[in-house]
């Protein structure tokens, strides 16, 4: 196989599945593991993909912080099955904390509540959706307002979470990268969902498929920390495989 027909055969491969592993390229390509990380090295100079640890995707790995009113017009109809699926898990007397993110208001929108509930939450446009609710009691953390995710972070919000102890934990992120973890754009961010998931009895992370093999600036954990994630259809079975190994349980809708 010449330079030309791998290069050819690489570029596919991404555009059908969004990744590649060098390892899994040398097994497919018959060469050596040299050989793919100089194609993937000059396939990066020419703007044609993204180098990743051990590999390549054809996004870009480093996320940015977008406000929240241009994210909401993302993938939305796939943020809408998500959200339906994790509110399928909230029971009646359930005492649950909502994290920040346009998923989490997606997962707002589709609760119905059975009985009574009682929501934590971050997130001003959370608390909003549920507001219309008598039998949700909405406990809303302070602190100091992030407008682009329009939630708060800060000790206030933190200290908020010193006197509870939640069933579950509904968690946005910004990244999922196998080895760095879930990640967010911002370091307060990612401190506040650190102590969310130390007050829950279970992690439920929510994160459409875009998010995959990217990483943010703020390291939230490790796959350890997660019972469960919700992601949509068009994720890389490469990666649910390897979260499930993991002792992750990936639910795709």
């Amino acid at each position: 196989m010449t330079n030309v027909e791998r290069h050819q055969y690489i570029l596919k491969q991404l555009k059908e599945v969004g990744a590649v592993q060098v390892i899994d390229l040398c097994e497919e390509l018959g060469v050596s593991s040299v050989t793919i990380r100089k194609d993937l090295t000059l396939l990066e100079d020419s703007g044609l993909l993204f180098r990743t640890h051990g590999g390549a995707t054809q996004y870009n790995p480093y996320t940015t912080d977008r406000t929240v009113f241009e994210k909401e017009k993302l993938r939305s109809d796939d943020k809408s099955r998500i959200g339906k699926k994790a509110a399928e898990m909230i029971e009646e007397n359930d005492s649950i904390i909502i994290a920040s993110g346009t998923t989490m208001q997606s997962l707002a929108k589709q609760i119905v509540p059975k009985g009574n509930i009682t929501v934590v939450t971050s997130a001003l446009n959370v608390a909003m959706e549920l507001i219309k609710y008598p039998s949700v009691e909405i406990m809303q953390m302070g602190g100091t307002l992030r407008k682009t995710s329009t939630s708060v972070t800060g000790k206030y919000a933190e200290n908020l979470l010193q006197d509870f102890y939640c069933s579950k934990l509904f968690l946005g992120v910004d990244g999922i990268d196998l080895e760095y973890g879930v990640s967010t754009s911002s370091a307060q961010e990612a401190q506040l969902n650190r102590i969310m998931i130390n007050t829950a009895q279970k992690v439920v992370v929510l994160a459409d498929s875009s998010k995959f093999g990217r990483r943010s600036f703020g390291r939230i954990c490790g796959f350890d920390k997660i019972d469960v994630l919700i992601t949509d259809d068009k994720v890389n079975t490469s990666f649910v495989e390897s979260l499930e190994k993991a002792g992750v349980n990936v639910i795709v809708v």
